[in-house]
């Protein structure tokens, strides 16, 4: 038990950062616009996402709605930049990548706290555990990182009609979604150093005898 102090910091880190990376893929602001003709964007502020893009009006542009108007993305459409597509393919591999480590990192716990002590049962299930969480941490940071470059540079996007969305804003900004996607990028590269970092017992008297 002494000696996987590190590896249970490595699954609070990877529960954590497992939940971000969820919540940024759920989350709408990854992108904030800001556009000039409030007829319809009536807040002047639209946000799109991997999934959907949203904004506040005060017209009747959809049935059932009178503030929020939401449009989500269906299929592959070609006016969707590759790095919303990116996003949504990467995040999806991250939230289930990242489930199998911390359930390989529980496994391994489990093992430790009760006093197994077969090295097969503990030391590759930290292992791949933490190459789980490094894996997961690089196919959030890749989304982010291009979705950031995206925003830095104002890359517009050609919206259809239905949309009712300017193809290019006045500026742009990052949302909420990103510094998210970010800190989970940190939690999960920490939680699989750690967990990759395990020692079983006995390993270094062995090697010195």
């Amino acid at each position: 038990v002494s000696a996987s102090h590190f590896q249970l910091t490595a699954f609070a880190l990877g529960t954590v950062g497992w939940i971000l990376c969820t919540v940024s893929m759920g989350m709408v602001e990854w992108r904030v616009w800001h556009v000039d003709n409030t007829t319809i964007i009536s807040s002047g502020i639209a946000w799109v996402g991997i999934w959907k893009v949203c904004f506040i009006s005060y017209l009747h542009v959809s049935p059932g709605y009178r503030e929020q108007f939401c449009h989500k993305f269906s299929g592959y459409e070609s006016f969707v930049p590759h790095e919303i597509y990116a996003a949504q393919g990467l995040l999806l591999i991250a939230m289930f990548v990242g489930l199998l480590g911390l359930a390989a990192t529980i496994f391994a716990l489990r093992n430790v706290y009760m006093g197994i002590t077969h090295k097969t049962l503990i030391t590759p299930f930290f292992v791949v555990g933490g190459f789980f969480y490094v894996f997961a941490g690089l196919c959030v940071l890749i989304p982010v990182s291009w979705n950031f470059y995206s925003v830095t540079h104002n890359r517009s996007i050609a919206f259809p009609p239905s949309y009712y969305m300017p193809s290019s804003p006045v500026a742009q900004e990052a949302g909420a979604a990103i510094p998210v996607g970010i800190v989970a990028v940190i939690l999960l590269l920490l939680g699989g150093t750690f967990s990759l970092s395990y020692r079983f017992p006995g390993t270094a008297n062995t090697i010195m005898k």
